[in-house]
């Protein structure tokens, strides 16, 4: 590529949270491209430079547009929220490029929201853990149906992305239905809304009361707990099994 193509993670999106990395590369680019929410973030950090922004569900115009502006010759920062590699843009960008491209692609990782969130409840995944997004846009509903049954019977922690929206909100209920089959109704679950942001919500709770949380929404994430989590000081605890 006669330019460089990076892409950015940022993280839960506060400065705070962003690595020195991604604010490296974001200062040495002169193109910007990303998802307009994702950069009303990082206004301070992109200042003076060229922006192309996009809106919901224009991934692969956001990436082809960041690669063409790195084939021209520019230094190109493609922003990602959370990390850029879990359910991020770095995919897409690899999968779009040619093969002698994707050698010159740097990628900065950055905080996803299973790790921002569990920091906010606690520590529910100092054991074995699995991610699963309820989104079925891209993913068959029976797949995420057996890839939930699969974590429930095999005692993973288990964080829920994308869990319910205005249209979609068969996943969710079903979700607590197939975790009720091989967990306790009292397993804690944890829900993080807006995490480290002004609107943050936090609540624990249980299993069998998932389906009445109501406030659910795509910016919420939630972490269900396993055999072994416990509640504690209004904490979420799931032991490494360390003697004490």
């Amino acid at each position: 590529m006669k330019g460089k193509l990076t892409i950015v993670s940022t993280g839960p999106g506060i400065r705070e949270h962003i690595t020195p990395a991604a604010v490296k590369a974001i200062s040495e680019c002169d193109v910007i491209v990303g998802y307009k929410t994702y950069l009303e973030f990082i206004e301070e950090l992109i200042e003076g430079k060229k922006i192309i922004s996009t809106g919901m569900r224009q991934e692969v115009d956001r990436c082809s547009a960041a690669i063409k502006e790195a084939r021209n010759g520019n230094f190109v920062s493609l922003i990602s929220g959370g990390d850029a590699g879990v359910y991020g843009l770095a995919g897409l960008v690899l999968e779009l490029l040619t093969e002698s491209e994707k050698l010159s692609v740097n990628i900065v990782p950055g905080v996803t929201s299973a790790t921002a969130c569990a920091a906010l409840l606690g520590a529910p995944l100092t054991h074995d853990f699995a991610v699963i997004s309820l989104s079925n846009l891209l993913t068959e509903s029976d797949l995420i149906k057996k890839r939930l049954r699969l974590a429930a019977e095999g005692d993973f922690v288990t964080v829920l992305y994308n869990p319910k929206s205005k249209k979609r909100t068969e996943l969710f209920f079903d979700t607590a239905k197939i975790f009720l089959k091989s967990r306790s109704p009292i397993t804690p679950v944890g829900l993080v809304r807006n995490a480290y942001r002004e609107s943050q919500s936090i609540k624990i709770t249980t299993l069998v009361e998932l389906k009445n949380e109501d406030w659910v929404d795509m910016r919420t994430t939630i972490v269900i707990g396993n055999s072994q989590t416990i509640v504690s000081g209004k904490r979420m605890i799931t032991p490494r099994g360390y003697r004490i």
